[in-house]
């Protein structure tokens, strides 16, 4: 008999017919919304917890505590929730409803930070939290067990689903986990597959991905593990977001837009080539806020 756990990961692979223009280019688009928790998130959500727990690190009558944008902070919510372990997420106030709900319908604590303080403040409190005794923060941004879930599953589903034939992967990088994992798999099937980070252009605001300033920059982030980073601006985000529910079918999230966003660029650049591009979450996670408007 299966359990909810079984079901995270193995994602579809589907190409995008219709928003690329360069017809020797196959552009591939990995469905993450279809985990059971909805995002990319699920699959390091379940690492880092059943690492913890493995380690001996999540001792009886410990509390969870994580700073999130979203996504991490439902999956981390729902599989505490079958292990029966008691969640505080931490989140700055401009968190969308739909998220905000979702993981309290999960039972977890969520503490709103300002919008202001962004994740940075985000973090602080929870690592305030931390000193005070009875927490374990997973720390999705430094904990190796983020990358390790993609080394492990996520590189290995790509290679696989595309016979090998990949050359490039594009992924949005936030806390850095997805690219980190999928870079180390990838590179040790072929050294040739270059890895394509994306991130904001300055001044720039798309829900998921940073640009992170130095000092809060993830300790799992290893820049010679990236080939090149793309930055996309806001409207660009935006536009290639609704783009893939009109056009394509796709309804996901602003981060999701970003990285085909990316994606495209690429494929205009190339004279041939197999591109993944990791449709992090659904889009249904964004109706109250403009997304869509």
């Amino acid at each position: 008999m299966s359990t909810l756990l079984d079901f995270i990961g193995n994602t579809p692979l589907v190409e995008l017919q219709n928003i690329n223009k360069n017809p020797k280019v196959k552009l591939l688009a990995k469905l993450e919304g279809n985990n059971p928790g909805g995002s990319v998130k699920d699959r390091a959500a379940y690492g880092m917890i059943k690492g913890a727990l493995d380690r001996g690190e999540l001792k009886p009558g410990m509390k969870l505590i994580e700073a999130t944008s979203g996504n991490t902070g439902i999956a981390l919510a729902m599989i505490a929730r079958l292990f029966n372990i008691e969640i505080e997420l931490v989140m700055p106030e401009n968190s969308t409803e739909e998220r905000v709900k979702t993981m309290e319908a999960y039972g977890a604590k969520v503490i709103l930070t300002s919008e202001k303080g962004s994740m940075e403040e985000a973090i602080d409190y929870t690592l305030a939290k931390v000193a005070g005794g009875g927490y374990l923060m997973l720390n999705q941004f430094a904990n190796p067990d983020n990358y390790w879930a993609h080394y492990r599953s996520t590189g290995p589903e790509i290679w696989r689903d595309t016979a090998g034939t990949i050359t490039h992967f594009v992924s949005s990088m936030g806390t850095t986990g997805t690219i980190m994992g999928v870079s180390r798999y990838l590179k040790e099937q072929s050294p040739e597959v270059q890895i394509v980070g994306v991130q904001p252009l300055e001044g720039s605001q798309i829900p998921g991905i940073r640009r992170w300033p130095e000092a809060y920059l993830p300790k799992i982030f290893e820049r010679e593990r990236v080939d090149r980073i793309i930055d996309v601006n806001q409207d660009e985000a935006t536009a290639t977001t609704r783009q893939l529910a009109s056009v394509e079918g796709v309804f996901a999230g602003m981060s999701s837009g970003g990285s085909v966003a990316a994606a495209l660029k690429l494929a205009n650049e190339l004279e041939e080539g197999v591109i993944v591009s990791i449709i992090c979450d659904r889009g249904d996670r964004y109706l109250s806020s403009n997304l869509f408007k």
